[in-house]
């Protein structure tokens, strides 16, 4: 009698533990490697987010697919997070889609987005959404933060590592 209840026991804690441990193990890996949010990237055209500005040149707004490292997601709901673009540059994105929630553990993680980068410009007479009109040449002439130049409307997103 007394040795059946150690045996029940004994296999009650040894599944607990064998649950406990399999649970740990997958909270670990809760982001694999080419899990994706939106609609999935397509993989033409794939650049680095460092190459990105120079890439648009004079242009104010392109399509592109860019490979970086996100360093923290600011907004869950809507995907609104920061890329680094190396030399102390961000790119800030955010989804088109607003019903994307992210995770916040892809902070660190590698990931390829696809959708429209845009410069961002000051105006000078309160025209924020005029665009490229005569006065608009000077608006985007001026001066932005240097570290906050880059808006990304993401319609895709894949992790990569």
């Amino acid at each position: 009698m007394f040795t059946s209840v150690i045996k029940r026991t004994l296999i009650t804690v040894s599944f607990s533990c064998l649950f406990t441990l399999n649970v740990n193990a997958q909270k670990k890996t809760a982001l694999p490697h080419g899990m994706v949010f939106g609609a999935k990237p397509g993989s033409v055209g794939l650049m680095q987010a460092s190459k990105l500005e120079s890439f648009m040149g004079r242009r104010t707004r392109t399509s592109a697919v860019i490979n970086g490292r996100v360093i923290k997601v600011t907004k869950p709901k809507g995907g609104w997070f920061e890329l680094d673009a190396d030399s102390g540059r961000v790119i800030k994105a955010h989804f088109k889609n607003y019903n994307v929630t992210l995770p916040t553990a892809l902070k660190g993680r590698e990931v390829i987005i696809e959708g429209v980068a845009a410069k961002q410009f000051i105006a000078d007479d309160q025209q924020h959404m005029a665009g490229d009109t005569v006065k608009g040449k000077k608006q985007h002439e001026t001066n932005t933060d240097p570290k906050r130049r880059i808006v990304f409307e993401v319609t895709g997103l894949m992790v990569n590592k």
